[in-house]
């Protein structure tokens, strides 16, 4: 099996038609998710050719599930629309958000998820990768050749570059899903969700968690692992050497005082049973080792 996106989902991209959604939609087909729409309201009507597949535009998400049966979104949008698109989205009803735009304004983000939730439709960023099955979909930018396999590992990640590497060193294994959920201060779907979707997961028998410096994600997910996940957990938080009051890559990876430290972070996560490598090829070594 596999969280949140399968063989199954039929997935749309909004702001396909633009550089990054046409570069990324060709990968995504590439990869074998099953593209059945863009969304562009000046350029309904359309149709785009992706090598072997023909994906028609349509003005709206809801024209556009109406007509595929869409029940993924993938949006590219520029920041300033960000929100108005993951609005529209909702209001049509599709069950999942890929946001991958990033420099989205957090008042906007606050807004959208808020509305969104209220409406059933699960967000996974923004400022994210997206989400990888490998053998099945890929929604967002993760790169399809780093994770052909499927296999037996969960992961959940802050860090897109992380995500890439330890699938890369991973990839002999395999994976269930991949899930990059953003580093912004606001985002829709958390490591918690991860791991209570993974938990519930046949198919994924290790969980490997990627956290980074700031806020208290990782602490809450410590907690819940401890109450909830039966499943091993194998960490990982990116920071150790970042300076204090700085702001690093992420617009949530800002340390202040003992708040959101590395340190913090892995203590809580040992504290909950959860064994911490201290580089992601540590990390990958005791995956390997959990496994076996």
């Amino acid at each position: 099996m596999a969280i949140f996106l399968t063989k199954e989902s039929k997935v749309l991209v909004q702001g396909m038609t633009g550089a990054e959604g046409m570069k990324h939609t060709r990968r995504m087909i590439a990869a074998g998710t099953d593209i059945v729409g863009g969304v562009n309201p000046r350029k309904a009507g359309r149709v785009v050719d992706f090598d072997d597949r023909t994906v028609p535009v349509f003005g709206t998400v809801t024209e556009a599930m109406d007509a595929t049966g869409a029940d993924v979104t993938v949006v590219f949008v520029p920041p300033p629309f960000a929100e108005a698109a993951v609005t529209e989205a909702a209001d049509a009803g599709i069950g999942l958000a890929v946001v991958i735009t990033e420099g989205i304004p957090v008042h906007d983000a606050v807004a959208f998820h808020a509305y969104a939730k209220a409406r059933g439709t699960r967000i996974i960023g923004p400022n994210c990768p997206g989400l990888i099955s490998p053998g099945q979909s890929n929604a967002g930018i993760i790169p399809a050749d780093i994770a052909t396999k499927p296999g037996r590992i969960g992961l959940v990640s802050k860090s897109g570059t992380l995500t890439y590497q330890l699938m890369y060193e991973l990839r002999e294994t395999g994976f269930s899903s991949a899930v990059g959920i953003g580093g912004d201060p606001v985002i829709g779907t958390t490591h918690i969700d991860c791991l209570a979707a993974f938990e519930d997961d046949p198919d994924t028998e290790l969980i490997a968690l990627i956290g980074e410096i700031g806020g208290d994600a990782e602490e809450r997910a410590a907690a819940y692992i401890s109450a909830h996940v039966n499943k091993p957990v194998i960490g990982y938080i990116a920071g150790f050497t970042a300076p204090e009051g700085k702001t690093m890559g992420h617009a949530g990876a800002i340390v202040s005082g003992s708040s959101g430290t590395a340190e913090a972070k892995k203590l809580a996560l040992e504290a909950a049973g959860v064994r911490v490598g201290s580089t992601p090829s540590e990390t990958a070594r005791l995956v390997l080792a959990e496994l076996a």
